[in-house]
Protein backbone atom coordinates (compact mmCIF):
# COMPACT_ATOMS: atom_id res chain seq x y z
CA UNK A 1 0.00 0.00 0.00
CA UNK A 2 2.90 2.38 -0.74
CA UNK A 3 2.39 5.90 -2.15
CA UNK A 4 3.55 5.62 -5.00
CA UNK A 5 2.86 1.95 -5.49
CA UNK A 6 5.84 -0.55 -5.82
CA UNK A 7 5.46 -2.70 -8.71
CA UNK A 8 8.47 -5.48 -9.22
CA UNK A 9 9.57 -5.94 -12.84
CA UNK A 10 10.06 -9.85 -13.69
CA UNK A 11 11.97 -11.56 -16.45
CA UNK A 12 9.25 -13.60 -17.56
CA UNK A 13 11.14 -16.14 -19.08
CA UNK A 14 12.89 -16.91 -16.30
CA UNK A 15 9.84 -17.25 -14.35
CA UNK A 16 8.73 -19.56 -16.54
CA UNK A 17 12.07 -21.47 -16.47
CA UNK A 18 11.76 -21.63 -12.72
CA UNK A 19 7.94 -22.31 -12.29
CA UNK A 20 9.27 -25.82 -15.29
CA UNK A 21 12.00 -26.84 -12.60
CA UNK A 22 9.63 -26.80 -9.71
CA UNK A 23 7.16 -28.87 -11.98
CA UNK A 24 9.55 -30.95 -12.88
CA UNK A 25 10.80 -31.37 -9.11
CA UNK A 26 7.19 -32.55 -8.03
CA UNK A 27 6.88 -35.09 -10.62
CA UNK A 28 9.90 -36.39 -9.80
CA UNK A 29 8.74 -37.52 -6.16
CA UNK A 30 5.40 -39.25 -7.34
CA UNK A 31 4.82 -42.47 -7.32
CA UNK A 32 2.93 -44.01 -10.38
CA UNK A 33 0.33 -46.71 -9.50
CA UNK A 34 0.68 -49.77 -12.14
CA UNK A 35 -2.24 -52.11 -12.13
CA UNK A 36 -1.05 -55.50 -13.74
CA UNK A 37 -3.70 -58.45 -15.12
CA UNK A 38 -3.33 -61.24 -14.82
CA UNK A 39 -6.79 -63.77 -16.45
CA UNK A 40 -7.80 -66.93 -14.91
CA UNK A 41 -10.07 -69.72 -15.75
CA UNK A 42 -12.27 -71.83 -13.26
CA UNK A 43 -10.59 -75.18 -14.29
CA UNK A 44 -7.36 -74.32 -14.27
CA UNK A 45 -4.18 -76.71 -13.92
CA UNK A 46 -2.29 -76.99 -11.28
CA UNK A 47 0.62 -76.20 -12.98
CA UNK A 48 -0.46 -73.49 -15.00
CA UNK A 49 -2.25 -71.87 -11.66
CA UNK A 50 1.64 -72.19 -10.38
CA UNK A 51 3.09 -69.95 -13.98
CA UNK A 52 -0.32 -67.84 -13.07
CA UNK A 53 0.90 -67.27 -9.10
CA UNK A 54 4.30 -66.88 -10.19
CA UNK A 55 3.70 -64.14 -12.28
CA UNK A 56 1.27 -62.30 -9.80
CA UNK A 57 4.41 -62.54 -7.11
CA UNK A 58 6.87 -61.05 -10.14
CA UNK A 59 4.49 -58.28 -10.18
CA UNK A 60 4.02 -57.63 -6.07
CA UNK A 61 7.30 -57.51 -5.61
CA UNK A 62 8.10 -55.27 -7.88
CA UNK A 63 5.75 -53.02 -6.21
CA UNK A 64 2.55 -52.87 -8.40
CA UNK A 65 -0.84 -54.10 -7.72
CA UNK A 66 -2.69 -56.69 -9.72
CA UNK A 67 -6.03 -57.10 -10.98
CA UNK A 68 -6.82 -61.05 -10.64
CA UNK A 69 -9.81 -61.61 -13.68
CA UNK A 70 -11.62 -65.20 -13.59
CA UNK A 71 -13.59 -65.82 -16.53
CA UNK A 72 -16.54 -67.82 -17.23
CA UNK A 73 -17.77 -69.56 -20.08
CA UNK A 74 -21.00 -71.28 -20.41
CA UNK A 75 -21.84 -73.86 -17.82
CA UNK A 76 -19.30 -72.27 -15.52
CA UNK A 77 -21.21 -69.14 -15.04
CA UNK A 78 -23.49 -71.14 -12.99
CA UNK A 79 -21.09 -72.14 -10.33
CA UNK A 80 -19.19 -68.72 -9.20
CA UNK A 81 -17.88 -70.22 -5.93
CA UNK A 82 -15.25 -72.22 -7.80
CA UNK A 83 -13.65 -69.00 -8.87
CA UNK A 84 -14.13 -67.31 -5.61
CA UNK A 85 -12.33 -70.48 -3.71
CA UNK A 86 -9.81 -69.42 -6.72
CA UNK A 87 -9.45 -66.01 -5.76
CA UNK A 88 -9.52 -66.77 -2.03
CA UNK A 89 -6.56 -69.53 -2.62
CA UNK A 90 -4.96 -66.89 -5.18
CA UNK A 91 -5.15 -64.72 -1.59
CA UNK A 92 -3.55 -66.61 0.68
CA UNK A 93 -0.85 -67.92 -1.59
CA UNK A 94 0.77 -64.33 -1.71
CA UNK A 95 -0.14 -63.21 1.61
CA UNK A 96 3.33 -62.45 2.25
CA UNK A 97 3.89 -60.27 -0.49
CA UNK A 98 0.26 -58.58 -0.58
CA UNK A 99 -3.47 -58.18 0.39
CA UNK A 100 -6.37 -58.63 -0.95
CA UNK A 101 -7.63 -54.19 -1.64
CA UNK A 102 -11.08 -55.54 -3.10
CA UNK A 103 -12.59 -58.51 -2.44
CA UNK A 104 -13.91 -60.72 -5.08
CA UNK A 105 -16.96 -59.80 -6.89
CA UNK A 106 -18.86 -60.69 -10.15
CA UNK A 107 -19.04 -58.73 -12.80
CA UNK A 108 -20.79 -60.39 -15.64
CA UNK A 109 -19.40 -63.13 -17.35
CA UNK A 110 -15.77 -61.74 -15.03
CA UNK A 111 -14.97 -61.81 -11.09
CA UNK A 112 -12.71 -59.67 -10.33
CA UNK A 113 -10.12 -59.20 -7.22
CA UNK A 114 -7.56 -56.38 -6.78
CA UNK A 115 -4.25 -57.13 -5.23
CA UNK A 116 -1.85 -54.90 -3.50
CA UNK A 117 1.20 -54.90 -2.09
CA UNK A 118 2.53 -54.32 1.70
CA UNK A 119 4.14 -50.91 1.99
CA UNK A 120 7.41 -52.20 2.36
CA UNK A 121 6.91 -53.61 -1.21
CA UNK A 122 6.03 -50.08 -2.70
CA UNK A 123 8.99 -48.20 -0.89
CA UNK A 124 11.71 -51.01 -2.06
CA UNK A 125 10.38 -50.12 -5.56
CA UNK A 126 11.15 -46.53 -4.89
CA UNK A 127 14.60 -47.00 -3.81
CA UNK A 128 15.15 -49.26 -7.08
CA UNK A 129 14.50 -46.14 -9.24
CA UNK A 130 16.52 -43.95 -7.42
CA UNK A 131 19.76 -45.90 -7.73
CA UNK A 132 21.89 -44.53 -10.56
CA UNK A 133 22.80 -47.62 -12.97
CA UNK A 134 26.31 -48.32 -12.99
CA UNK A 135 28.67 -45.91 -15.31
CA UNK A 136 29.06 -48.27 -19.11
CA UNK A 137 32.27 -46.58 -19.91
CA UNK A 138 33.68 -48.25 -16.88
CA UNK A 139 35.85 -51.40 -18.02
CA UNK A 140 34.07 -54.74 -16.17
CA UNK A 141 37.97 -56.63 -15.98
CA UNK A 142 40.65 -53.96 -14.74
CA UNK A 143 43.59 -56.19 -15.34
CA UNK A 144 42.51 -56.35 -19.31
CA UNK A 145 44.17 -54.22 -21.25
CA UNK A 146 42.02 -52.64 -24.04
CA UNK A 147 45.10 -51.68 -26.74
CA UNK A 148 44.19 -53.56 -29.77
Amino acid sequence: MARPPVAKLMDYGKFKYEAAQKARESRKNQVLTVIKEMKLRPKIDPHDYATKKGHVVRFLKQGDKVKITIMFRGREQSRPELGYRLLQRLGEDVAELGFVESAPKQDGRNMIMVLAPHKNAADLKKAQQSEKPADPETPADPETPETA
